[in-house]
């Protein structure tokens, strides 16, 4: 991972098939993934007011398990997500497949996180979708939010509740 930054480093691959998002996260990797894979922790971090919030997770972690998040976007109303744990490897991979009420069709994401300097070099990879430029644009976006969630999460304990 050869960037990393405590802000998200993100792009789209040029077929827009892929959307790639780095980040620096000052906290051990086995902390990370617990917060993405406890759905309580999730249903905590997972979202800011005024923008979106995933408000409740359920998640059978193993390969084959099922996932699945509800919760509320200020543009689109109710908003859904699940999918298909694909691989688990604690702590420094998993992978699930994604199928939102706004992209139906399945997608795969996979987080990579390595130790690096006290901290985590995270990665994380979206891929399936298959030349929507539109759907890249607002992945990056979304992932970025999301990056900066998680870090802020499991450096410093904020939650959606106190997150200004």
């Amino acid at each position: 991972m050869p960037i990393l930054t405590t802000a998200p480093v993100s792009h789209a691959s040029a077929d827009h098939d892929a959307v790639t998002c780095e980040i620096f996260i000052a906290a051990p990797r086995e902390r990370i993934f617990a917060a993405l894979t406890d759905p309580a922790q999730a249903a905590q971090w997972w979202g800011e007011k005024g923008q979106y919030a995933m408000l409740s997770f359920t998640m059978d972690v193993r390969p084959g398990g099922k996932w699945y998040t509800t919760g509320h976007s200020a543009k689109s109303g109710e908003i859904k997500v699940q999918g298909e744990f694909l691989e688990i490897a604690p702590p420094r991979r998993l992978a699930y497949t994604w199928i939102s009420s706004w992209l139906p069709h399945a997608t795969k994401v996979l987080w990579e996180l390595e130790p690096h300097n006290g901290g985590t070099a995270l990665k994380l990879t979206h891929t399936g979708f298959a030349g929507n430029a539109d759907a890249t644009k607002a992945h990056t976006h979304g992932w970025n939010l999301a990056l900066v969630w998680l870090q802020a999460y499991v450096e410093r304990g904020e939650t959606i509740a106190s997150r200004n």
